[in-house]
């Protein structure tokens, strides 16, 4: 990972956040010289004063360029495109941003929830049974969002029954079709004026799955999107921002718990495809 010193830019992170991840992407394209600050979420140092200051949601990632904060991922990457056009990762033409954008919209709108959705299931709601009721309750309303306190004590309640990790396949199955249907016409990358934003917004959404051992239910039978896959894996700025900063333990915690969730996730899928076959026939 590309790191000075004096930086002119920081990272406020969590190594594995997705969210994290994607603006690792997109500085590390840039060729852009960075250094992190972790915030570790499980220890709620995301709500210390200190960083709410800079990030007033309470969230990560967050980007201090020259002082000044900027958040949001996906705001933060476009900031940077700005900023540091060389590079280009967002198209010159308005049409094709405009196809970028979407990718973006559906990624904010849909993967994000559903990937946190996921991997809570697998992962992180062990950890939260293994607190004591205090602590589950100071996270319960540390939350903020009544929105994602919702969605958290669902999937916390009910973990991969959760109705929110149905509404996360759904999401993660449209994602994969219109994936496929982009690269359809044999293009390297899901636009055709090349390498953009829309590949690194979705990349570390698809790493998550393929982490858990779930991205083959969604990829098999969708060539274009393996071919694809495995040219972004080839990129050197995949290693530096998403699978170098992992740790051996990180990856085997991510493989072993998706297994253990990923009959029922296959089961979850099959059932939305039915489902939409036999509205497609009424």
């Amino acid at each position: 990972m590309p790191a000075l010193a004096k930086a002119m830019i920081t990272l406020y992170q969590y190594g594995n956040s997705v969210c994290a991840q994607k603006v690792r992407l997109t500085l590390c394209e840039k060729g852009l010289p960075f250094e992190t600050r972790n915030v570790d979420l499980f220890r709620a140092e995301q709500y210390n004063p200190e960083y709410l200051k800079l990030n007033p949601k309470g969230l990560v990632p967050t980007l201090v360029h020259d002082g000044a904060p900027v958040i949001e991922s996906t705001l933060i990457c476009e900031y940077l495109e700005d900023v540091y056009p060389a590079p280009r990762l967002v198209p010159v033409e308005p049409l094709e941003r405009a196809r970028m954008r979407l990718w973006s919209k559906a990624v904010d709108e849909g993967l994000h929830e559903g990937v946190t959705e996921i991997s809570f299931s697998a992962m992180f709601r062990q950890a939260m049974q293994e607190m004591s009721e205090q602590q589950r309750q100071t996270r319960f309303r540390n939350v903020g969002d009544p929105r994602r306190r919702d969605r958290f004590m669902s999937t916390y309640a009910q973990g991969i029954e959760s109705p929110y990790v149905t509404w996360a396949v759904a999401a993660f199955e449209k994602a994969f079709s219109n994936l496929e249907q982009s690269l359809a016409s044999g293009g390297d990358w899901i636009l055709q004026s090349g390498y953009s934003l829309a590949d690194i917004n979705l990349t570390p959404y698809v790493a998550r799955l393929d982490y858990l051992t779930l991205l083959d239910l969604f990829a098999d039978g969708r060539p274009a999107t393996r071919a694809w896959w495995e040219r972004v894996q080839a990129r050197p700025a995949f290693t530096d921002a998403i699978s170098g900063p992992l740790t051996p333990e990180e990856v085997e915690r991510m493989r072993h718990f998706g297994g253990l969730v990923r009959e029922r996730v296959a089961a979850i899928r099959d059932d939305c495809l039915r489902r939409q076959r036999e509205s497609t026939v009424t």
